[in-house]
């Protein structure tokens, strides 16, 4: 099905752009990427395909999957590829999960599920040919493949491999390729502002990943008049929700509105369920109730208000002080009104004492030299005492894993092992 689709894509636009990698020069056709992926050597007694790099090789990888019917699995550069054994016959498509709130997990995909994914995506986001995906991102991660490669394969949107996202690479890039859609993450969309490097040439500009932060969606819109559209999704469904609208948000917990065909709604516990044609199959080999054919139910704890979905936490990552319990991100989006922070991440750790339950620990990326005792004293003016902090972890910045999430376990990791040492 996905490669009688591509097929028909190649045909349509045969002599229009479909694939360019900046760092070689290299470009092709969608007739000649057709014929050069018909070209591939047939794969030997691959019942499981692993595309990696952010190459034009990863694309004919997947092509050459896609005509031999093998299962695709995308993994990153230098990452062993998983041992597990062969998915149903209807599974097409293998996601490793992000590990934000525990091991990786593989999601297994049918192909009718990821094309459902591939036409929500272009259609709420309105991806256009016009201008085609410039891509820094990763495209093994979920957000990459269903952001940049279904898009170019299913729907014919030319996709451009800048390479490093290095600032005087990316401003290059824009600038060579005229309009193009940039899909990044919040750090990288950072980095880019502060280098001067965003122009006019980015006609439409997502952030995913993790939460974009109110005060950066506001000033680049400030600066450049260019509105950084949050999109929110996960590994089991692809995309989730999409903030559509031209002017920055007022509120950092708001993620948009549900995606096209996605539909939302608030379980028993205050989690956010997905249902539609773009949810997941299951999880393979271990299967999980979480997830089920046209069902995810998820750990985010969220509001539905007037159409507009707002991220309230997750239920696994609930900070328990005293018997009083608190999301981490009710914190991180007072403590980053502060103007000399950055960046933030709150995560909770046990009290050694065995009195409170759990310890707040805030990560700070700061500016000016800024001291524990005014963030301090900033919450307490605007939250109540247990709320606040015990520990400030002041860092110079908030790397992401090799994913691109920023895993609370991961810090909380850190954060240990620095106090130990």
């Amino acid at each position: 099905m996905l490669y009688d689709r591509w097929r028909e894509i190649a045909r349509e636009f045969s002599s229009e752009l479909a694939l360019r990698d900046l760092p070689s020069g290299r470009e092709w056709t969608f007739s000649q990427l057709a014929a050069a992926a018909d070209a591939q050597t047939p794969w030997v007694q691959e019942v499981i395909v692993f595309p990696q790099g952010n190459t034009p090789e990863f694309v004919f990888a997947l092509l050459r999957a896609w005509r031999d019917r093998s299962v695709v699995c995308p993994i990153e550069p230098g990452q062993t590829a998983p041992e597990f054994l062969p998915p149903p016959a209807r599974v097409a498509h293998l996601k490793i999960t992000s590990a934000t709130s525990g091991a990786p997990k593989l999601v297994a995909m049918t192909a009718e599920q990821l094309a459902a994914d591939a036409e929500n995506i272009v259609g709420t986001m309105g991806l256009k040919r016009e201008w085609p995906s410039l891509a820094f991102i990763s495209l093994a991660h979920s957000y990459g493949f269903s952001n940049l490669i279904t898009p170019l394969l299913l729907h014919g949107i030319p996709l451009i491999l800048g390479g490093t996202p290095l600032p005087e690479i990316v401003r290059r890039a824009v600038a060579c390729s005229g309009n193009v859609t940039l899909a990044a993450v919040p750090t990288l969309w950072r980095v880019w502002h502060e280098a001067g490097v965003i122009s006019a040439d980015i006609r439409l500009a997502i952030s995913a990943g993790a939460p974009l932060p109110l005060a950066l969606e506001q000033e680049v819109f400030a600066r450049h008049a260019l509105k950084i559209h949050n999109f929110y999704g996960a590994s089991e469904c692809g995309g989730i929700a999409y903030d559509s609208g031209m002017a920055p948000r007022v509120d950092t917990s708001c993620v948009g509105e549900s995606m096209r065909n996605v539909y939302l709604e608030i379980n028993g516990d205050g989690c956010l369920e997905v249902r539609g044609g773009n949810v997941a199959e299951m999880y393979w080999p271990d299967s999980d109730p979480v997830l089920a054919p046209g069902i995810y139910r998820t750990s985010d704890l969220a509001e539905i208000r007037d159409g507009q979905v707002f991220l309230r936490g997750r239920a696994g990552d609930v900070i328990n002080v005293a018997a009083r319990k608190i999301a981490p991100e009710s914190i991180e989006r007072l403590l980053a009104t502060h103007p000399d922070v950055r960046d933030c991440l709150v995560f909770g750790v046990p009290d050694r004492d065995g009195q409170r339950g759990d310890v707040i620990v805030a990560c700070v990326v700061a500016r000016n030299g800024t001291n524990v005792e005014s963030l301090r004293q900033f919450l307490l003016a605007r939250s109540d005492a247990w709320q606040v902090p015990r520990e400030f972890w002041f860092i110079d910045s908030l790397e992401v894993n090799q994913r691109g999430k920023l895993s609370r376990a991961e810090w909380r990791k850190k954060f240990l092992q620095a106090k130990s040492a």
